[in-house]
């Protein structure tokens, strides 16, 4: 059984792109959700360009200079959420994958594979740039 996502995942993403979502409720979390509803309807690369899009459009909508968008940010968290979605069991809404894969949560992940000053780079806001420290696995390119 693939992965899948609920009805009220469906509603999210439906109310980000929609941009009935703040700021104030897009944290950490909603990042990952939004991610693991993107991957169960693609792979690696249509998920990516799928949350660079709405995180330009949330971006835009709420006033938010376009800077603050981060690159290889965004491809790594999409990679990190592939890698926990080949290795766990399946599952049948984004709330229960997450529940199965706490450690997505910790918002300091990314900082295992890449050097802070790597990651926090202007190149690495631009383009995608891969880990300096540690390879993020990859499945589903």
């Amino acid at each position: 059984m693939p992965h899948t996502i609920s009805i009220l995942d469906r509603t999210f993403r439906s109310d980000f792109e929609e941009g009935r979502v703040t700021p104030a409720q897009f944290d950490h979390r909603a990042h990952v959700r939004l991610a693991y509803v993107y991957l169960t309807e693609g792979g690696v690369d249509a998920a990516a360009d799928a949350m660079r899009n709405a995180l330009f459009a949330f971006l835009q909508r709420h006033g938010i200079d376009g800077a603050k968008y981060h690159e290889t940010l965004t491809r790594s968290w999409i990679l990190a959420v592939r890698h926990f979605m080949e290795r766990a069991p399946a599952a049948a809404s984004a709330d229960a994958f997450i529940a199965a894969n706490p450690e997505l949560l910790d918002s300091k992940i990314m900082l295992t594979h890449y050097s802070a000053s790597l990651m926090f780079s202007p190149e690495a806001r631009a383009q995608f740039v891969e880990p300096d420290l540690q390879a993020i696995p990859r499945h589903g390119q």
